[in-house]
């Protein structure tokens, strides 16, 4: 089952000269591929699809594509989006063929999650993901939208690896080094131990004036 169904025509014309007229008519160009059928060029509602891809769910779900024109159903995922670099819009949206069960690979966004609880951060460190995003392989039904790293425990230089981090069930990321996905950074300028030093000063001044 589809999460999201795009309505879409056939693109008769392509290269850059008839995308361009596309998005002046306010389309967006696309393409369907994959599954062992034949490609289908496409175009959409710029409006409705730009509205879309703000959700970040619509960027790891399975998605109903209605070309009309076009027998058949097309299941697909979001598998590229392309970009202006300039005026940060999309100019153009790769979709592959899939089915519920289809072993797939997808780049999947890390999140960190309780920042504001860091002791870390709490002492001057900061948050630094290495790894904006890992290679995910999984079912197609079973994207996930993206990868928690819970930073509530962590401390100043400690480091999460890829083997330290629970994905969901049926998916994993292959890997030959337990590479650095996330870190909570000494601040440039500063010494390894200076914040942590100044915290523990200031409890303990703090628990004087309490004894007194």
């Amino acid at each position: 089952m589809s999460d999201y169904i795009v309505e879409a025509g056939l693109r008769e014309e392509t290269g850059r000269a008839a995308t361009r007229r596309l998005r002046r008519a306010g389309k967006l160009p696309g393409i369907i591929y994959g599954g062992g059928k034949p490609d289908i060029a496409i175009t959409m509602d710029y409006n409705t699809v730009s509205k879309l891809l703000n959700e970040e769910h619509f960027h790891t779900s399975m998605i109903e594509v209605k070309v009309a024109g076009s027998r058949g159903k097309n299941t697909v995922l979001l598998k590229d989006s392309q970009y202006d670099p300039l005026m940060d819009t999309a100019t153009h949206l790769d979709f592959l063929r899939v089915s519920a069960s289809d072993s797939i690979t997808m780049d999947v966004q890390v999140v960190a999650t309780n920042v504001d609880q860091c002791p870390g951060v709490a002492v001057g460190g900061m948050v630094d993901i290495i790894r904006h995003s890992l290679q995910i392989t999984c079912r197609a039904d079973s994207v996930p939208e993206h990868i928690e790293i819970d930073c509530s425990a962590l401390q100043l230089g400690d480091t999460i690896h890829i083997e330290d981090i629970t994905l969901p069930e049926g998916a994993e990321v292959h890997h030959e080094v337990n590479f650095t996905v996330l870190n909570i950074s000494v601040p440039k300028g500063a010494k390894g131990g200076d914040a942590t030093d100044e915290a523990s000063e200031e409890t303990g001044e703090a628990g004087e004036a309490v004894s007194e």
